[in-house]
């Protein structure tokens, strides 16, 4: 505890836990190295679109461990559900102990509204007849990581700077393009119109902060990015919101010890342990908090 940073609020979102592009190692040595009085995990922390696979490495579930943990030593988690982890939303607005799980949080700091969610909403490809597109999507973005990281490897043999398949791809791509800015600027124009002063999503794997002002008001708007391909996440401390990436030369990787064998993404979290609590037992209403 004594080598905890202390700080206010962290938002993470989409780790991707039971995928091979998540960087699990790097989270942990992250999350070991903090003692926030508030983690929001603003969705697509356990990948239930790869339900399918066999695969959960022990780092994946140290990081669910170290979760855990934080929550015994009082820091209150809030679980924001996204696509990925949507079989969760059947069971949104309870609370076990410090764990509160909910689609959306409102946030009061110091008067300034905080409008927190994944924000799929915005994603028609994640709805319907196209989510099936979308989830064979997300097969060939998981082959197109471990490819990616080939080729890094290779790179860093040669002395040369890694690069990222993905980026360039999203980049180049003008659907993908346009996607990112509509998804931006609807979650920026529903901001201003309800008055909020922050908006807050994940998602698109596009860190981001910028104060946006139009002639009907201004929002800031922040995205916590992802731990695919940017390893990065929000912190609020000192009356200051910051987008941090995570730096190698500055955290210790973990060593995790290894076992033999690999667990059911399905035995991860039972859907069985949410389904035995019911709304009415939650303590407190997750969608609507203050920070002092």
């Amino acid at each position: 505890m004594k080598d905890r940073r202390n700080v206010e609020i962290v938002i993470v979102s989409d780790l991707h836990l039971g995928t091979y592009g998540c960087h699990a190692k790097e989270l942990l040595a992250y999350l070991k190295s903090i003692n926030p009085k508030l983690l929001i995990l603003n969705g697509d922390i356990i990948d239930g679109w790869a339900f399918t696979k066999r695969y959960f490495p022990t780092s994946h579930m140290a990081v669910i461990s170290e979760l855990f943990k934080m929550m015994q030593r009082d820091t209150k988690v809030i679980y924001i559900t996204g696509n990925h982890d949507e079989f969760l939303r059947k069971y949104s607005d309870i609370s076990l102990g410090n764990l509160h799980l909910t689609d959306k949080y409102l946030l009061d700091i110091h008067g300034k509204t905080h409008w927190i969610f994944h924000g799929d909403i915005f994603d028609h490809t994640t709805k319907g007849g196209a989510k099936i597109i979308a989830k064979i999507g997300g097969l060939g973005y998981d082959w197109l990581i471990l490819i990616n990281r080939a080729i890094n490897w290779v790179l860093k043999l040669m002395g040369k700077q890694k690069v990222s398949l993905s980026k360039r791809i999203k980049n180049s791509v003008k659907k993908a393009v346009k996607f990112i800015g509509d998804f931006e600027e609807k979650a920026i124009e529903l901001a201003i119109a309800n008055h909020y002063d922050f908006v807050i999503c994940g998602h698109i794997h596009m860190p981001s902060d910028r104060v946006v002002t139009t002639k009907s008001g201004s929002t800031r708007y922040l995205n916590s990015g992802d731990w695919i391909e940017n390893l990065s996440w929000l912190e609020y401390d000192k009356g200051n919101w910051s987008l941090k990436y995570f730096d190698p030369l500055l955290y210790k990787i973990p060593k995790v010890e290894k076992y033999t064998t690999n667990v059911d993404i399905q035995d991860v979290i039972s859907q069985a342990t949410f389904a035995s609590f019911s709304p009415t037992n939650q303590s407190s209403d997750p969608k609507m908090a203050s920070h002092p």
